[in-house]
């Protein structure tokens, strides 16, 4: 049984270690291009790695674990502190609280209103997302928050329509907020 953080991490990606590295080098290079590259550079780094292997591990085992997203959200945390400490840019950090408490928060409804539909992991990954996007502005907030569901909801629409999937089926949530997020920095760093 592992015993510290890093054997329990080591332990969730062993399985997706080729596909998440295959990810998470194109992941880190569109964070240093879509950060500008900035003081925000290592933190956006470290979320887009992270992103990469939480997104192929959702998407194949339906979980977010914690041994990953935990310690990236704090160390995302602890960066982009440092980020508005050397660019001076505290409302800009002022607003990646905010929307990582709203975010946090109207996953965590979603959650509470339908627990099968939504996991416990996603809520936990919402906040560092909302700050992510809204660190950029809350245009950038409003697109990572409403993407998804646009994402997952085409997504399982083509599925059904495939046949590949019923009303009833499971899809991992994860991937789409990733991908959500990563559409909204995309179109902040493009300035549309």
């Amino acid at each position: 049984m592992p015993t510290t953080l890093r054997d329990r991490a080591a332990l969730e990606l062993e399985p997706h270690r080729r596909a998440v590295g295959f990810l998470a080098v194109p992941a880190a290079a569109w964070a240093v291009w879509a950060s500008g590259p900035g003081w925000t550079t290592p933190a956006l780094v470290v979320l887009a790695v992270a992103g990469a292997a939480l997104g192929v591990i959702d998407a194949r085992t339906h979980r977010l674990p914690d041994a990953i997203s935990l310690p990236a959200s704090g160390v995302f945390a602890a960066l982009l502190l440092g980020a508005a400490a050397g660019s001076g840019d505290w409302p800009a950090l002022a607003r990646a609280a905010g929307g990582a408490a709203l975010l946090g928060a109207a996953y965590w409804l979603l959650h509470r209103l339908h627990r099968s539909g939504l996991g416990f992991g996603d809520v936990k990954l919402a906040p560092v997302l909302g700050a992510a996007a809204a660190w950029h502005g809350w245009t950038a907030w409003s697109v990572a928050a409403v993407a998804p569901f646009l994402l997952g909801g085409l997504v399982a629409l083509a599925l059904l329509l495939a046949r590949r999937a019923r009303r009833d089926s499971v899809i991992p949530f994860g991937p789409y907020m990733l991908a959500g997020t990563a559409a909204a920095l995309t179109l902040a760093r493009l300035g549309t």
